[in-house]
């Protein structure tokens, strides 16, 4: 399935997708915010890894981020099973020469909406570093609502600890 939005186009991985997403993705700058289930240094091999969970016949939604015909990022939809199905991760990432022109926004508002609307979920929620007020503020931009400050959840790429924010948007 790919979801049109304002600025962007979130489309299926393909096969093809390993170079840009090590060209975007393989920079500190985008990793920094990221857990470290994002490599840095990303690799063609890192890619190709992601390409295939993201393909793989799952319970989660993954697309690519693509403006103007080039990969710019990456974002999906996780649902949780059993007692807390309807509900469901949501994470993005973009590159950083993507930055700045409401592209984020733009993506996790098409998700978002599409996954709430017609994806059987109730709730989404992401976590954020608190240090990240890029990413809190895309997300308030899209109706998401600050639910907590997660203490000491994170030790983040230069070895400190910092605490997280959890936000939430509901159906």
């Amino acid at each position: 399935m790919v979801l049109k939005g304002e600025r962007c186009t979130l489309r299926p991985h393909r096969s093809d997708d390993a170079e840009a997403i090590c060209a975007a993705a393989d920079d500190y700058m985008v990793a920094r915010w990221m857990t470290r289930a994002f490599p840095h240094p990303y690799t063609i091999a890192d890619a190709g890894r992601w390409i295939e969970i993201a393909t793989a016949n799952g319970r989660g939604r993954f697309y690519a981020i693509e403006v103007d015909g080039a990969l710019a990022g990456g974002i999906g939809v996780q649902p949780y099973v059993a007692e807390r199905g309807g509900s469901a991760a949501f994470g993005y990432w973009l590159g950083r020469a993507h930055w700045g022109r409401g592209i984020a926004t733009d993506a996790a508002r098409t998700l978002s909406d599409d996954a709430l609307a017609r994806g059987g979920l109730r709730r989404l929620e992401a976590r954020v570093f608190a240090q990240n007020v890029a990413s809190a503020r895309v997300l308030e931009k899209c109706g998401f609502r600050f639910e907590a400050r997660l203490k000491a959840y994170y030790i983040d790429r230069e070895n400190q600890i910092c605490d997280a924010l959890l936000f939430a948007r509901l159906a």
